[in-house]
Order: C-alpha cells, then structure tokens, then sequence
C-alpha cells in the first residue's frame, strides 16, 4: 500500500477542501478557509495513498535572523495525519519529501513547534530555541517616565511598525523576518477581539511600539500584548510606565518573550514569571549554505572543521572547513572533522541554545577540547527565541 503513496503540492480548490476536511478532523479545530487563505494554497503539501489526501502540512516561506543576518527558513505548520493511516510511517514520509524539497529550493533551515519530539528527530529536527509566556502584576511596575509621546494608531500593518520590528528583530537571535500570514496572526487573531496599538516617539523619531488587546477573565482584567518593539531605554521606559497606569482596572500583563527578556531589567524587583514554556526544533536542511548565510561575531577569525552526518539528505554527509573573518564565512569541504556531529547535534550548535561542551556532555557531538573552544567563539550569541507561533 505504501507504494501508491504520493507527494506533492495542492493543484486545486477541491484538493484544498479535502486537506482541510483531513486537518480539521486531526485537529479538532474549524476555520480551515483562514488558515488556508493566509497561507496560501500554493504552501500546503500533501500525500495521497490512492485518490485520498491522508496527510498534509503547510510551509512558511521565510527568513529567520541569525548572527545579525536573516538566513532564508521554511517554517513547517499543521502537520496532520488522517486517524485511519496513523502508526503507518505517514508523517515521516511526508516529512523527508517536504524536506528533499526544502533542499532542492535551496533554503538552509527549517523550524517548527512539535506536538511530540520524537518523529522530528527522526527525520534530524533537534530544539532549537524557545518561546515562553510571561505574566506580571500591573501595581509591580512602578515606572513614572512620560518623556516619550505615545501615539494611537490603527492595528495595523504599516511601513514604520515593520520597519522598527525588522531593527529589533535582528539584534535577536531566532526573531522571524515574517510571512504575511504571521504578521496577520498578530493583527488580526484567532478569535477576533479588539486590538489598540500606540506608536512611540515622534514621526521623525520612533523609537518603539506596541500592540494589545484587553481581556477579562473572571473578575480579572488582563493586557494581553500581541507584539511590541523598544529600540531604546527611553522607549521601554515609556512602554512600562504606559502599561503601569492601567493599573487602576487591570490586574496584569501578558506577552511572549525569551526568557531572557532585557525588558525586565528596568523593573524593580522580580515579579515577572513564566507561565508557559516550549522549544521550538529546528533541521539543518542545508549544511554549506545554513554556515554560510548566518552571521558569527565581529573581530574574530578562526577556522573549523567538521564531520556532519545526516541521514535523510545524504548531500549533507561529510566533511566541512568553516572559516570565519569579520563575521562572515566560507565553507569548503574537507579537513580533519575535529568536531564530529550529526544533523540533530548541528541544530542547537548553529543557534546557540546550547553550548559546545553542553552538547559534548549530552553527547550530540564529539571533539577535543581545542574543537569546542572554537566552537564556542562562533555560536556565542542572545539566547535562541521566537514570540510567534506557526
């Protein structure tokens, strides 16, 4: 039966229908139209035993920053299989199809948000980065810093908010260059609720934004954030002492961070915490192009060598000369493998979520000690993370 299988893109509505009838059914969710309409039906794959879609997934076409520089990324959404075809080796297959495409378009990485590590690794996706959900109580804050002018604007999309995003996005090790449909998941959400948006600064001088929502839950009224940017200490500054004088009718704010948000340095004590946590898992689809393409730390200069093995595309098997100057790279095959690694072992390599030795005790790689030192200079770098969810 496995070899009536079938992989590829969608080529109609009607076979759009039926993938979204299959997601719907594995998911438990409806909506499948908006889902569809934001991604575009260009972005879906599928895989057929016979005439029946009985699996699919949906692909970003984007970038994520890494090193100072946004490295081309095919984030993976809504890998569904159909309940009859479960335990049958559907998603690994279609999995490394998607992948071979992936490798064939030239896109270094791949990332997504698994329901259950164990088929990604499978097929060399490894944690790559978090995302984590904070909480702090609003009369915490205790900031009195109007310097700065808050702007209302409309909720939307406009060439200031993206620009200011793109400067702090790629300070961040992980921050996507958005898709589309991303940037309308922060505008327009699932469900619908109101959204208020402030710029900060003045026209010839933004220095931030932010974007929010107000929620109640029970007796309780929270801020909920959907996205914002501060390029400056006055502007989270302003952004704490704005969110502070909701305190009156607001019990707390919410939004997504890293764990290790700068933006709680300005508070006086400790009161924010993290009330949800995942990691994110990212695939080295390409090995040259992925070192290639990131950035590395300026002012150093060094060279190392690597034996990567993966499984799925054998073209990443072998071994690599990285040589770094300047913050930029070239790779170049050969050399003495001193730090030996599989795909999965390369991926919290190349993001930094953790380090060369941790790694080495873990036993995702192997290597001397003049290896991980090296390594250690080049994948140094802010923690690894995303605030959206795809």
């Amino acid at each position: 039966m496995q070899n009536q299988r079938k992989f590829g893109p969608l080529s109609n509505g009607k076979e759009a229908e039926n993938l979204g009838l299959m997601l719907c059914h594995s998911f438990n969710f409806t909506g499948w139209e908006l889902f569809r309409d934001r991604l575009g039906i260009q972005n879906y794959r599928a895989i057929w035993q016979g005439n029946q879609i009985i699996g699919g997934l949906g692909l970003y076409p984007m970038a994520q920053w890494w090193g100072g520089n946004p490295v081309k990324m095919a984030g993976i959404a809504a890998v569904g299989v159909s309940p009859e075809h479960r335990g049958t080796g559907v998603a690994e297959e279609l999995l490394k199809n998607t992948l071979q495409e992936i490798y064939n378009n030239q896109i270094p990485l791949s990332v997504l948000y698994p329901a259950t590590q164990v088929v990604y690794r499978k097929v060399g996706y490894e944690q790559g980065g978090s995302l984590c959900k904070w909480q702090l109580p609003i009369q915490s804050i205790q900031m009195r810093d109007r310097t700065l002018a808050m702007h209302p604007v409309e909720p939307m999309l406009s060439e200031t908010i993206a620009a200011l995003y793109h400067q702090q996005a790629l300070t961040c090790n992980g921050n996507l260059d958005r898709h589309p449909g991303i940037w309308e998941n922060i505008f327009k959400p699932i469900p619908e609720e109101p959204l208020y948006a402030d710029l900060i600064g003045e026209p010839d001088d933004w220095q931030g934004y932010i974007i929010y929502s107000q929620r109640r839950e029970g007796s309780s009224q929270t801020i909920a954030i959907a996205d914002w940017v501060a390029l400056t200490p006055a502007a989270i500054r302003r952004i704490w002492t704005f969110l502070a004088d909701f305190r009156s009718q607001f019990a707390t704010v919410i939004w997504k961070s890293s764990p290790r948000d700068p933006f709680l340095l300005c508070l006086p004590e400790q009161t924010g915490q993290i009330t949800e946590f995942s990691h994110w898992m990212l695939r080295i689809v390409n090995v040259p192009l992925s070192l290639q393409q990131r950035g590395y730390p300026s002012g150093i200069e060094a060279e190392l060598h690597l034996e990567v093995q993966d499984n799925i595309l054998p073209e990443n098997n072998g071994k690599f000369i990285l040589s770094v100057s300047n913050g930029k790279a070239e790779v170049t095959p050969g050399g003495r493998g001193d730090l030996r690694l599989d795909i999965r072992g390369l991926a919290p390599l190349y993001t930094g979520l953790f380090t060369p030795h941790q790694l080495h005790l873990s036993g995702h790689i192997q290597g001397n000690f003049g290896a991980l030192s090296v390594a250690t200079q080049l994948f140094s770098g802010p923690h690894p993370w995303m605030a959206d969810m795809f």
